[in-house]
């Protein structure tokens, strides 16, 4: 069993377990951490040097350390792809021409709790983030591409645009 002081002084629980625990790992043989790390390293610088001596060894015997290796084959592109990258015709828009999107007109917004939205009934007045006067969005599948005006047409509402994001800004706020 391990001494119970150390330097003059009284050991604690621990300090008494730990010491244990050393004195009859080294009677084992077993290795410390510290020993286990060491010989892992060790392990690891003699891999190392192995793999070092192979290349060298068959560079030394005049083979190829690559021979085995073999090329991958190249797949050939069509031209639609080329045409997509900057070069060779446009590609034909007329495939999605005809696919339907939904446009919406967004007054404004806001954020309310729960409880306060449980609370509406009809009169109530929930306060937008938009000043009166303001311009709306125009949403294409919920992306932004315009701002407008309401207007009257025999009756019903419709909207003016006002100011159309670009083709190149719209793309930059699709990937975000």
């Amino acid at each position: 069993m391990a001494d119970d002081k150390k330097d003059g002084q009284e050991l604690s629980e621990d300090e008494k377990l730990a010491a244990e625990w050393e004195a009859a790992m080294e009677e084992t043989g077993e290795d410390t951490a510290e020993d286990a790390e060491e010989s892992r390293d060790d392990e690891w610088a003699q891999a190392m040097e192995d793999a070092g001596d192979a290349h060298n060894k068959s560079d030394d015997a005049g083979e190829d350390a690559s021979s085995n290796v073999k090329a991958a084959p190249m797949e050939e592109f069509d031209t639609g792809f080329l045409a997509t990258q900057g070069g060779g015709p446009p590609p034909d828009l007329d495939v999605i021409l005809d696919i339907p999107v939904s446009i919406s007109m967004e007054v404004g917004n806001t954020q309310i709790p729960i409880r306060n939205l449980l609370q509406l009934n009809q009169g109530s007045v929930i306060e937008l983030d938009r000043l009166a006067g303001e311009p709306l969005d125009v949403l294409v599948n919920g992306t932004l591409i315009a701002h407008g005006e309401v207007v009257m047409v025999n009756e019903k509402f419709g909207i003016r645009l006002t100011d159309v994001i670009s083709p190149g800004e719209r793309i930059k706020r699709l990937q975000k």
